[in-house]
């Protein structure tokens, strides 16, 4: 069975779709074009959060006109990627800077 979705929040999807498509590349770019550490992690992690909301808001709104399912998925996935994605930079954070305090007392 085939659902027609109203031509308003079918662009609203595609937009989003598209600005988290764009999103996502401007963070991978952001790992390519920045030469530090610090640069390279704060790129791709604002990159992979904000397209993936973006992403996941298109799929919610989908499914609310579709009618087929709860939104219950998105909104498990947005709490996870909110929780982990915070905590996964900032312990790479911290070794980096560990590290670089060893290398830096070990050159001394």
């Amino acid at each position: 069975m085939m659902t027609m979705i109203p031509f308003l929040p079918s662009l609203f999807i595609a937009i989003l779709l598209v600005l988290g498509g764009i999103v996502t590349l401007i963070g991978t770019l952001g790992l390519l074009r920045f030469p530090d550490f610090t640069g390279r992690i704060h790129a791709t992690t604002m990159g992979n959060t904000l397209g993936t909301i973006f992403v996941l808001l298109a799929s919610a709104i989908m499914t609310y006109y579709v009618g087929d399912r709860v939104m219950f998925h998105e909104i498990v996935i947005v709490i996870f990627l909110f929780i982990t994605s915070p905590i996964s930079a900032m312990l790479l954070m911290r070794s980096y800077t560990l590290r670089e305090e060893r290398i830096g007392n070990n050159n001394n």
